[in-house]
């Protein structure tokens, strides 16, 4: 039997709201919150939006899960990074006080992200190695 999770996160980022925000805020925005591989990913599409709610939604279920660790009230949008696997998996890649806090505790994060045109979702489970 598998341990059980040492956190999980859930998060919901309405892709209008999300649009409205890169109409208001644009490129600094993006810096603010997303590290430079995930602003060239996001910018690559006609509406980014879409792409930019699902990795909001993706750092904010991490970070909520990652909230059952000690040390990671602290973590920045730019701590937790979305990337794409070979296959077009998404994962995660932290770095800072989130990397610091998921080694020391011998942890590893499991994702999971879903998008329509309305609605961007992310599941985040914090799971020992």
């Amino acid at each position: 039997m598998s341990p059980p999770p040492l956190g999980i996160g859930i998060d919901l980022v309405d892709v209008k709201e999300a649009r409205r925000l890169l109409d208001r805020w644009g490129d600094r925005l993006l810096r603010k919150v997303l590290t430079p591989a995930e602003r060239e990913y996001v910018l690559r599409f006609a509406d980014p939006a879409k792409f930019l709610a699902v990795r909001l939604a993706a750092k904010e279920a991490v970070y909520k899960a990652l909230q059952s660790l000690p040390g990671t009230r602290e973590i920045g949008w730019r701590e937790i990074e979305v990337q794409r696997t070979g296959e077009g998996r998404p994962t995660i890649r932290l770095h800072g006080r989130a990397a610091a806090a998921a080694q020391q505790s011998g942890a590893r994060i499991l994702l999971s992200l879903s998008h329509t045109e309305r609605t961007a979702g992310a599941v985040a489970v914090i799971a020992p190695e």
